[in-house]
């Protein structure tokens, strides 16, 4: 009896052990993804808004070289002590045994089901990664290898998923007999194919951008900090070309002679290649975007007509037989905001769609009469169609770091591809960084102009 109570105590005291450590180890659960990203690391500072391959994938799948902790993702822990001291190693592997757990779950740690699905949590995944990363950067310089790292290591672990995200086609399999029979092989998805080992050559290239400007001729002052005997508000409006953005670091160059021929050269030639690597991202991110369902919600809340969605003065302009400008529109309308663009790319675009909608319905129609009119119809909302997409065009175009509209927002927000959700996120963030170095580098090149000018 005596042995007997002693090893229930001990089992029961075991299990309250285990139930300790179960506790513990779900405290972090608690935490919400309004914090920081839900795959990627704590960051120090949120004040602000990559294994990097050298050349494009030759084979597919990729091959990839974890760690040691992420190839024992099954295997099971044989120390059953719960106060050992786990290597650095196994605290990786229970690091990413969380985040994905984290992302399986929809970003929802209640278990309930009430998580959004895995395209939408892979998708913030990206963003929220970004931003930890990339968000409180404002400088042309290296990114620290810490978070270099950490874009890397999560992002390689994410477009991981693309491995097997795979169509299937006819082929043939000769059996060791020399019987030949058909078979139904896979391969990679061709928008993945096409466009994944793309987004990875551009974002090696953004990062190679940035170590380069390990020992610049220029260098910053954060807001609030004198600049030689004057002000730093007056230096401020001969140094930077956003007065507006006080909040950004001021680049500086030498007084009187500013940056060297060759550096301002190699700036130059920097800023072209990170405004064709914004380009490219945009043209793969519009791509995606446009192979999207369009939700439901969204055509529920389509106005009858265009006409209605645009108001009388833009949609008499848009409908004139005269040859359509929409450059020479945009001029008359005189837009200088970006919240006003992004209303108007709003309106144009869901007149667009009523005008497709139109164009695609189909009417039993009795007399020719009435087909002959229908026809006339259709060939005029065909023609409105196409008018409102070259005008949306041309305000993405003026205006290249406008907001998301509201019919791409509800894509994103509604989609279930995980490809296309991974596709569109990453052009998205790369797209987002091309747009910052490019800007970033003309603060410096104004710099250095108002400075050979004093």
């Amino acid at each position: 009896m005596d042995s007997s109570s002693q090893c229930d105590e001990n089992s029961s005291s075991e299990t309250d052990l285990d139930r300790s450590s179960t506790a513990v180890d779900s405290t972090d659960f608690s935490r919400t993804i309004s914090d920081v990203s839900s795959f990627s690391e704590r960051s120090e500072d949120h004040s602000g808004p990559y294994e990097s391959h050298s050349h494009l994938r030759g084979l597919w799948p990729p091959p990839r070289r974890p760690s040691p902790g992420l190839n024992r993702l099954s295997m099971k822990q044989h120390s059953s002590d719960v106060f050992h001291k786990k290597s650095p190693a196994e605290d990786e592997l229970e690091l990413v045994k969380e985040k994905f757990s984290k992302l399986l779950l929809g970003e929802d740690m209640s278990g309930n089901g009430k998580g959004v699905c895995t395209a939408v949590a892979i998708s913030n995944s990206i963003t929220n990664l970004y931003a930890t990363a990339f968000g409180t950067r404002h400088k042309l310089e290296p990114l620290p290898l810490e978070k270099k790292a950490m874009w890397r290591r999560e992002m390689d672990c994410l477009l991981s998923v693309c491995d097997y995200i795979v169509e299937f086609y006819p082929s043939s399999q000769t059996l060791p007999d020399g019987t030949t029979v058909e078979v139904m092989a896979t391969r990679p998805r061709s928008d993945i194919y096409i466009n994944l080992p793309a987004l990875e050559k551009l974002d090696a290239m953004l990062i190679d951008i940035l170590d380069s400007f390990h020992k610049p001729e220029f260098w910053y002052i954060d807001d609030g900090k004198k600049s030689f005997s004057s002000g730093s508000s007056s230096f401020r409006r001969l140094s930077h070309r956003n007065e507006e953005k006080w909040w950004l670091p001021v680049p500086c160059v030498p007084p009187d002679t500013g940056i060297s021929e060759n550096g301002r050269k190699n700036l130059q030639q920097k800023r072209d290649c990170a405004n064709q690597i914004h380009k490219a991202a945009v043209a793969i991110n519009s791509g995606v975007l446009s192979e999207m369902e369009i939700p439901d919600s969204f055509l529920a809340g389509l106005a009858k007509s265009g006409k209605i969605s645009l108001g009388e003065s833009l949609y008499r302009a848009i409908s004139t037989p005269e040859r359509f400008s929409p450059d020479q529109l945009l001029d008359q309308l005189n837009m200088s905001e970006e919240h006003d663009a992004l209303e108007l790319a709003d309106r144009v675009e869901a007149a667009m769609y009523v005008w497709r909608r139109k164009a695609s319905t189909h009417h039993s129609k009795s007399s020719w009469k009435m087909v002959k009119e229908l026809v006339s119809d259709e060939d005029k909302n065909v023609m409105l169609a196409s008018r409102a997409e070259s005008l949306l065009l041309s305000i993405k175009q003026r205006f290249p770091s406008l907001s998301q509209t509201t019919l791409d927002t509800s894509k994103i927000q509604y989609n279930k591809d995980v490809g296309q959700a991974i596709l569109e996120s990453y052009s998205r963030v790369l797209e987002s960084l091309a747009f910052n170095i490019v800007s970033w580098i003309d603060d410096v090149l104004f710099a250095d102009k108002s400075a050979r000018k004093s």
